[in-house]
């Protein structure tokens, strides 16, 4: 498969939502990234994650959840049931790309972006290969999570006390293949050195597992 970079815009129910897309050469697989309340596309911590997928030979695609005028409501940043449905949406588009043929799919979510892309696993079914998530809050997911069938892996830093928590509840819920890792000395933000780096390589190696399946 012959690489493509572009930037893309997804739109539907009147929203116009930004992307941008990256395949690498003969990638093994896609992943789209659903980011945390009050990010975005131009994360740069997923901007990195993103990075190491593509040195690993897997496709992303980064893009907002909300636009701008949504993103200045707070309640909105939480509102699961919509960033679900925006992540379905981008799912949707995606399989019509060509160049997205018969690649298998996957998600990565931080922060609240982690219970939208449960949520859109559960929705999907077998049609999304794996899930990946950092920092995440799948205890948002809802009674979806039982229904997910892609393998997840929960990514929690080790000093995330209240988050681990919520992880250990909803890990218990999943009824999936799953893995639960600790990262020492992280904190939610995985900004400690060396932290978003360990992160970065347990995603690329749990997409890699999964997708060559």
């Amino acid at each position: 498969m012959v690489g493509s970079e572009r930037s893309v815009h997804i739109s539907a129910e009147g929203v116009r939502l930004e992307g941008n897309w990256v395949i690498p050469e003969n990638a093994l697989g896609l992943v789209l990234f659903a980011h945390g309340s009050g990010s975005s596309r131009l994360s740069p911590r997923n901007n990195y994650v993103a990075q190491v997928l593509r040195d690993g030979g897997i496709a992303t695609l980064l893009f907002d959840l909300l636009t701008e005028e949504e993103d200045r409501v707070y309640a909105t940043r939480f509102d699961i049931g919509l960033l679900s449905e925006r992540l379905a949406l981008a799912t949707r588009w995606t399989q019509r790309q060509p160049e997205a043929a018969g690649l298998p799919l996957g998600y990565f979510g931080a922060s609240t972006g982690a219970a939208a892309a449960l949520r859109a696993a559960a929705q999907f079914g077998d049609a999304i290969a794996a899930v990946v998530s950092r920092g995440g809050r799948p205890d948002l997911t809802g009674p979806a999570i039982s229904r997910v069938t892609a393998p997840t892996l929960l990514i929690i830093g080790g000093l995330d006390d209240v988050v681990i928590g919520m992880n250990e509840t909803a890990y218990a819920e999943l009824r999936a293949e799953k893995q639960m890792v600790i990262v020492p000395g992280a904190t939610h933000l995985f900004e400690e050195p060396g932290t978003l780096e360990e992160a970065a390589s347990l995603a690329l190696a749990w997409f890699q597992r999964h997708f060559k399946k």
